[in-house]
């Protein structure tokens, strides 16, 4: 098998590769160059590759967000748009970072960076798998709680819809809210809106 079919297969399998993940099996990274002009692989961004055979998914976005930040975790809008809990469809991929981590340089896809402190970018957090990638994207009570928290960043209208749409379609417990409002220090901004949908 070449080299060429190997970092197809190796894209297949990772869903999204990265010229980093050919230095473990010892690959060249111009084998990258060679690969995507036989036509085996495509480059979706900067220093980002998917199998050509592959198929993107809604979530795309986010597993290619999640290969460019390891450590971040999908955050507000993207969480909300991923929990089906928003009609809104954001143009960037909304990440929380650690408030001490280097901030990333991407420029695909458009990220809008969040900072959280570490207790609460450590609460809540679920893995998913998209298109083969592990993303870590924020529970659905948690990320209610995040948009109450920054409400001046994404309009108090989307939180309480946010809100409403969770206890709805039974994503969230009133415990998780209520624990995830702690977390987040917005158990008093909350409180109204969760006792006016009991």
């Amino acid at each position: 098998m070449s080299k060429s079919s190997v970092v197809e297969k190796m894209a297949r399998r990772a869903g999204v590769l990265r010229p980093r993940d050919l230095d473990a099996h010892k690959i060249p990274r111009q084998y990258l160059r060679l690969a995507s002009e036989e036509g085996l692989i495509t480059r979706v961004g900067r220093g980002l590759y998917v199998a050509a055979s592959a198929h993107a998914t809604t979530h795309h976005s986010l597993a290619m967000a999640a290969k460019r930040v390891p450590k971040g975790v999908i955050c507000l809008l993207s969480a909300l748009r991923f929990h089906d809990l928003t009609t809104q469809a954001p143009f960037e991929v909304w990440i929380a970072i650690d408030r001490k981590a280097r901030r990333p340089s991407a420029d695909q896809p458009p990220l809008r960076i969040v900072r959280f402190s570490t207790s609460s970018i450590q609460h809540a957090v679920r893995t998913h798998k998209i298109e083969g990638v592990p993303v870590q994207i924020f529970s659905p009570a948690k990320t209610v709680a995040d948009c109450f928290k920054y409400r001046n960043k994404i309009g108090l209208d989307v939180a309480i819809e946010a809100l409403r749409d969770c206890l709805r379609k039974r994503k969230a417990t009133m415990d998780d809210l209520w624990e995830a409002a702690k977390v987040c220090r917005v158990s008093r901004v909350m409180q109204p809106y969760l006792e006016s949908v009991r």
